[in-house]
């Protein structure tokens, strides 16, 4: 890694550049021709940037607005794309392990001072009483259980206010029309069904928060858009993903998680490292204060960042290894420019998860169908 600290709000911004840093690939033209995010487009060798940035008296909100300044700011990072999805992790109702609030309300304000449409989409994995009842995870693609088990968990994590305070569409992802995308060469899929608000949208702004996973090792920008596939279509807690990656080969939740980035406009990643889980997360773990938020229009380079302060090499994360496999850019930390604190001084040596099989999962919950 290169790192480079800029005295805050000082730099030159016409120098950040929104280049997304990807290799060109045999199917990128292709690809390009089917209305696959531009991420695999051919693109540039130039150091992607990256953000790092200490949340300092509990200001989560001003060191949201700083890590987005040290990329050139919004009207720089969105230049050109007029409508947004903020994507948070909204795995369940428990606000140990979900995005905080105040993250995506500092999106929101910054986006909508540059003049952008900005709306809020999520697909949580289940609910107490609505999938998740007497110990057991089902999965279902009842749309009517699928409804009110959005809205519970917007409604117990404070999303519903925030989107009413706001005046921002809050949508679930799980219901609605369908559009297919194509995913040429796809790792595990050849196309995917998504919520027609994604397709409609100019730039996905994903925001998780920074966890370990005991399928996928770590859970930061990318596997967040697991999120994604909708429940009518997939079911819920994505058992038939899950499956259908397995059978594929996939490493962890390689497979799915690449083929998903893939089909969307992946442009901004915001990792919520307020505050961290550690061992068997994605809601088992230890939540601890980490104090920071990382930043990047490079969600590979965000993602490779962000599980370095947790203390991994990037060769244990299995998405890392296949987002490179098919032609995602950069190959190491090296080629990433780190904007803001130094790496060393606010890395943490995390908890690593006990990485357990897709199989052994599926035998003890996920089975079952409502």
């Amino acid at each position: 890694m290169r790192p480079n600290r800029i005295s805050r709000r000082h730099f030159l911004k016409a120098s950040t550049s929104m280049a997304l840093g990807v290799t060109a690939m045999p199917f990128a033209a292709k690809a390009a021709s089917q209305g696959v995010s531009s991420l695999f487009a051919e693109g540039t060798r130039a150091l992607s940037t990256v953000s790092v940035v200490r949340i300092r008296n509990g200001r989560t909100e001003a060191a949201v607005e700083e890590a987005i300044d040290l990329l050139g700011g919004m009207e720089t990072v969105a230049k050109g794309k007029e409508r947004i999805m903020l994507k948070p992790n909204l795995v369940a109702e428990g606000p140990s392990f979900t995005t905080k609030p105040d993250v995506i309300r500092a999106l929101v304000r910054l986006m909508k001072k540059a003049g952008k449409d900005v709306s809020i989409g999520e697909g949580s994995a289940a609910a107490g009483g609505f999938n998740a009842i007497g110990g057991e995870v089902y999965r279902t693609r009842n749309r009517e259980i699928l409804d009110r088990m959005q809205q519970y968990v917007y409604d117990q994590l404070g999303y519903a206010d925030l989107a009413r305070s706001h005046r921002v569409p809050l949508l679930n992802l799980h219901t609605g029309d369908m559009v297919e995308v194509a995913i040429p060469n796809g790792l595990a899929f050849d196309s995917i069904s998504l919520h027609h608000a994604l397709t409609e949208i100019d730039l996905l702004c994903s925001v998780p928060m920074m966890k370990t996973h005991e399928l996928a090792t770590v859970t930061l920008g990318m596997k967040n858009l697991i999120g994604l596939y909708p429940g009518q279509v997939y079911a819920s807690v994505r058992g038939w993903v899950h499956d259908r990656a397995h059978r594929a080969g996939s490493p962890g939740v390689a497979f799915e998680t690449v083929d998903m980035v893939r089909a969307n406009k992946l442009g901004l990643v915001v990792v919520d490292a307020s505050f961290a889980m550690e061992g068997q997360g994605p809601t088992r773990g230890r939540t601890f204060e980490m104090g920071l938020i990382i930043a990047g229009t490079n969600p590979l380079a965000t993602d490779m960042v962000a599980a370095s302060l947790m203390g991994f090499r990037m060769r244990e994360v299995p998405t890392f290894r296949w987002a490179q496999e098919i032609g995602m850019t950069p190959a190491s930390l090296d080629g990433i420019e780190i904007r803001g604190e130094k790496l060393e001084m606010v890395r943490q040596r995390f908890l690593k998860p006990w990485i357990v099989s897709w199989d052994s999962i599926s035998r003890s919950w996920g089975v079952k169908e409502l």
